[in-house]
């Protein structure tokens, strides 16, 4: 008798940056005479997160909900509040100077806007050897200019590039500029903000196409920042939520696009629309009330229970839900997520409500303004 062949067991996860318990918070001044803080933008308020090596891990909310915040945060391009992340089991928080300038080589950024990114005075040749200077990658004129043109061709552009300027190109053209300007120094990690977002849907197939060749051939782990659900659902291995400063699920790709479990997530996948005429008018569609809170004063315990069709009289309003796994590497921070997938809790309508936002007034109010600001949730 012989043993049943058994599935080989799937390799183990090594995670390369992993966020534990990030927060971003910037003051809020008032006053001309006497600046004083009167309160705080809670951008990122509590989030642990990993990335594991050779994955890629698409971030996605509404504006203004803290991905690009958190995204810098994790670069220490941002200066967290509180918490730490560590590279490749290096706590970056700790680092200063000379040692996190050498750790940066590691992680680049592709930034949202490619215009604005890139000097305009400077040549494309310029641009990409900065880098490789900082970094003592600059090994000579004959192996720098090989190593460029080699860039380039990676990215899709010809050797003449070298001698235009950002301006002469077109807005694909100068992402795909940015992406060969962070691979000049052979990182492990890439953070793309919203890399397609300024293009044409033709030229969006092509940059996210690129960058997934481009993974394949240098190793590549990517943090993939992004509002489009229908890219993130392309290109990511897992997908994480986030929602006024906090991660609400994460889950694989098709396991969130399959079954979403936290309302906020179901809302959003209810909004994409799908290209069967039949399902499309058939299919569940959640409209949300009212607008996204304000993160200077952040509804108290979940956040999302002001705009949620499926709050409860208990624990929602008062009691922040942590991230739990509900499944196996299916995570999601809602208190009734079981009884919501099952059906036990049903959707009921949500009235707008209205949140009073008052400060202290500083010392002379004549000069800073009204002392209390009120939010209208809803229309």
């Amino acid at each position: 008798m012989t043993a049943p062949a058994t599935e080989p067991a799937a390799p183990a996860a090594h995670p390369l940056i992993e966020a534990d318990d990030i927060k971003v918070h910037f003051p809020i001044k008032r006053g001309i005479v006497l600046d004083r803080t009167v309160g705080h933008v809670y951008a990122v308020d509590g989030v642990d997160l990993v990335v594991n090596r050779g994955e890629t891990y698409g971030l996605v909310g509404e504006s203004g909900c803290g991905k690009s915040t958190l995204g810098r945060a994790m670069l220490k391009l941002t200066e967290p509040t509180s918490g730490r992340v560590l590279f490749d089991g290096v706590d970056l928080s700790a680092m200063k100077g000379e040692k996190l300038r050498t750790m940066r080589r590691r992680m680049q950024m592709v930034f949202q806007d490619p215009m604005s990114s890139l000097d305009p005075r400077q040549s494309v040749e310029s641009l990409l050897v900065e880098g490789m200077r900082a970094h003592n990658l600059d090994k000579g004129k004959e192996s720098t200019g090989k190593r460029l043109r080699e860039l380039l061709s990676a990215v899709g552009l010809p050797s003449t590039a070298l001698r235009k300027y950002p301006h002469e190109f077109s807005g694909g053209q100068r992402q795909r500029i940015g992406i060969a300007r962070a691979l000049t120094v052979e990182p492990d990690l890439i953070v793309a903000d919203e890399p397609v977002s300024a293009l044409d849907v033709s030229v969006q197939a092509q940059v996210i196409n690129l960058l997934e060749d481009l993974q394949d051939e240098f190793g590549l782990t990517y943090l993939v920042i992004a509002h489009d659900l229908a890219v993130v659902r392309h290109i990511s291995d897992r997908v994480g939520v986030m929602y006024l400063g906090g991660l609400v699920e994460e889950a694989t790709s098709d396991d969130l696009y399959a079954e979403p479990l936290h309302p906020y997530t179901r809302a959003l996948l209810s909004a994409v629309p799908v290209p069967d005429p039949v399902v499309e008018d058939r299919r569940e569609r959640i409209l949300l009330a009212g607008d996204l809170p304000s993160p200077a004063r952040p509804p108290t315990g979940c956040r999302f229970h002001t705009r949620c069709p499926w709050k409860q009289a208990e624990k929602c309003d008062t009691e922040r839900p942590a991230l739990r796994e509900i499944t196996p590497g299916h995570r999601v921070a809602c208190h009734w997520a079981e009884d919501i997938r099952d059906g036990k809790i049903r959707a009921h309508e949500v009235k707008p409500e209205l949140v009073e936002m008052e400060w202290d007034a500083p010392d002379d109010a004549s000069l800073a303004g009204p002392a209390s600001v009120t939010e209208t949730l809803g229309p």
